[in-house]
C-alpha cells in the first residue's frame, strides 16, 4: 500500500519537458516584462533592455516547449 501511494505521488510531481519549458518560458516572460517596466519607470535603459532580452528568451523557451509537446505525442 505504501509503495503504491509513493509511486503515485512521485509520478504526479514529474512534468514532461515540453510543459516544463512552457512554464519556465512564461515565468521568464513575466520577469522580463517587470524588469522592462521598472527600467522605463526609473529611466534605466540598461534594466529596460535586460527586461526585453529576458522577455524574448522566455518567448523562445515557451515556443520550444510547445514544439516539444507536439513531438511528445
Amino acid at each position: 500500500m505504501f509503495n503504491g501511494e509513493f509511486s503515485k505521488e512521485r509520478s504526479r510531481k514529474q512534468m514532461k519537458p515540453g510543459t516544463k519549458d512552457q512554464i519556465q518560458g512564461n515565468l521568464h516572460e513575466l520577469k522580463g516584462k517587470v524588469k522592462e517596466n521598472v527600467g522605463q519607470v526609473t529611466n534605466d535603459p540598461d534594466l529596460a533592455a535586460e527586461g526585453q532580452g529576458e522577455k524574448l528568451a522566455g518567448t523562445i523557451q515557451k515556443k520550444i516547449g510547445q514544439v516539444e509537446k507536439v513531438f511528445e505525442k
